[in-house]
């Protein structure tokens, strides 16, 4: 069972990664990709974002590290995994295009992780 300490980490790291993804995607959807409210809304983009992090970022503090032992496995399969499941869930509830989705994906973990990893710098 994680500690107090793990699961306040845990919910740190969440709230960073929902304020850092859905910021990123809100930017590129409505700057890069210049998709109107009109087209998709708010709140669309809230629910994929939201739903996004809020189902692979358990998977990847809780599950995976129980699976895996190997921090280099652990890292390579659970960032990768985490890419493709939320590529499929903006794919899905955006309704973009499969290319649009991984470059969505790709560019909201790539700038969360190394925000983390920052952060962590700054902390500790």
């Amino acid at each position: 069972m994680p500690s107090e300490a793990y699961f306040l980490e845990f919910f740190r790291a969440l709230f960073l990664t929902l304020l850092a993804e859905t910021t990123i995607l809100f930017l590129i959807i409505r700057s890069s990709f210049k998709i109107p409210a009109t087209k998709l809304s708010t709140q669309k983009l809230l629910l994929a974002s939201c739903v996004a992090s809020g189902l692979t970022l358990p998977c990847l503090w809780f599950i995976l590290p129980a699976l895996i032992h190997d921090y280099t496995v652990f890292l390579t399969i659970g960032e990768l995994s985490v890419f493709l499941v939320e590529a499929v869930i903006y794919f899905f509830v955006l309704r973009v295009s499969p290319k649009k989705a991984l470059f969505l994906s790709f560019t909201c973990n790539l700038i969360s992780f190394l925000l983390g990893l920052l952060m962590q710098n700054l902390l500790h």
